[in-house]
């Protein structure tokens, strides 16, 4: 990769912004160069940000982003694995807390992981829908696909499916068949089949306690509907098992033994029309916590099944989706600006999104700043190379267009009354099923 991809790159993203364009690209550089800002107006003492700091609120409020395109400009650019080796696609949701802002609309209860002191770890805000590129080792170098904000009326696997069969198609032109993965709550039998028909292979994490089943035995001829399901398949339960169709014996790399089997022909009884494969990993040197379990399990969907040897190594990729949220939240910034409505964060989402993947087409270059106490023998972080964007960015200079400032602004007219902001509550998603009017006699 050379500047010429990235600056080819950024020019792309910039026909993507509709309008307030020039102020959303400079607050993108802002981003892209500014390690040291810890809050959203600091974004605006960039000498990137050629605008006043006003603009910066102004460009989410007035600017329009076309979101077909840009994700259509992720794919374009995206950085192929090498030759003969497969794409991985991860998918999941992620949190912005909002608790205190009663004046956005659409919040939900959503999840917030490890909070101190309290056995309710939910909060209220914005949920955002994410599909990324998954590096070969994990890392935080994901590249973001796509990102999508989960509204009160969806679910998460509902949006990740609308995503994906925005994605898959443009990869499969190409000639790119991906594997998607994720966590247990996608492995579901509404996800499976929302994307059954997708050119993708999927290597899923099930619940331990997810029950499957066998094929359905032939007809008898006695009375009576026959059965549409076989013999249970319980994952907890070792006596429901059998013999697996197929096992793999061998160690990671920390030289610990590590134990794969798969059984074939198995289906959830919510789809039975979609074949699964069932694995089971077994890794005996985990310490058998909740967060490193000793025993996992999966389901496999598609053409052929993926050895059993790169079971454990290539689900290992999906932890990078959560090192992206991680460095995208705490270094750039993603859910710190308080923005009033979920579209401003939407478009604030998007300019995130092509910072990440700017630094994601710089590494390639090899220059990366570090720190006195930074190890150089260890693999280059996207801060480290976020420190040398600055140089980088002044050779590629900017498509955005100077300012032209107007002067000052008459300001409210006399005797105008601003009402304030309206309040939304919180909308609570309910499991239980509307009740059906009663029949008419």
């Amino acid at each position: 990769m050379n500047l010429n991809t990235l600056q080819n790159f950024r020019h792309a993203i910039y026909d993507c912004f509709q309008r307030a364009a020039d102020a959303l690209f400079n607050t993108a550089d802002a981003l892209l160069t500014e390690p040291g800002a810890h809050s959203f107006p600091e974004l605006s003492l960039s000498p990137c940000f050629e605008r006043q700091w006003p603009s910066l609120y102004e460009a989410f409020e007035d600017g329009r982003i076309d979101q077909q395109a840009l994700r259509q400009t992720f794919v374009r650019y995206m950085p192929l694995p090498a030759a003969g080796r497969r794409v991985w696609l991860g998918v999941d949701a992620s949190s912005i807390p909002r608790p205190e802002a009663d004046t956005s609309p659409d919040r939900s209860v959503v999840y917030v992981p490890n909070r101190a002191g309290s056995s309710r770890p939910i909060s209220y805000g914005w949920q955002f829908s994410t599909v990324v590129l998954l590096p070969e080792q994990p890392s935080s170098w994901t590249y973001v696909l796509d990102q999508q904000r989960i509204a009160s009326s969806q679910k998460s696997t509902q949006v990740a499916a609308e995503q994906l069969h925005q994605l898959v198609p443009l990869l499969n032109q190409q000639g790119i068949r991906p594997i998607i993965t994720s966590d247990r709550w996608y492995g579901c039998a509404p996800f499976l089949e929302a994307t059954a028909d997708l050119q993708a292979d999927k290597l899923l994490r099930v619940k331990c306690n997810r029950v499957f089943y066998r094929p359905a035995p032939p007809p008898t001829g006695k009375p009576g509907a026959p059965r549409k399901d076989g013999e249970r398949f319980q994952c907890k339960d070792p006596a429901t098992h059998g013999q697996p169709d197929e096992q793999w014996q061998g160690e990671d790399e920390q030289g610990r033994l590590v134990e794969v089997a798969c059984w074939k022909g198995l289906h959830l009884r919510q789809a039975r029309q979609i074949p699964l494969v069932v694995i089971r990993v077994i890794r005996y040197g985990a310490s058998d916590r909740p967060r490193d379990p000793r025993e996992s399990w999966f389901v496999w969907t598609g053409e052929d099944l993926l050895p059993l040897g790169e079971v454990p190594t290539g689900y290992k990729r999906r932890y990078s989706h959560e090192h992206g949220y991680r460095f995208e939240k705490q270094a750039l910034l993603w859910s710190t600006p308080r923005l009033r409505t979920p579209e401003q964060f939407e478009r604030w989402t998007a300019v995130v999104a092509c910072v990440q993947n700017q630094l994601v087409l710089a590494r390639p270059l090899g220059q990366a700043l570090y720190r006195p106490w930074e190890n150089r023998t260890n693999v280059v972080t996207p801060q480290q190379v976020r420190r040398t964007m600055p140089r980088i960015v002044a050779q590629l200079a900017t498509p955005a267009k100077p300012p032209q400032p107007r002067g000052k602004a008459l300001g409210r007219a006399k005797g105008a009354h601003i009402r304030p902001a309206p309040r939304y509550e919180v909308v609570r998603k309910s499991k239980k099923k509307p009740k059906q009017p009663p029949l008419s006699a």
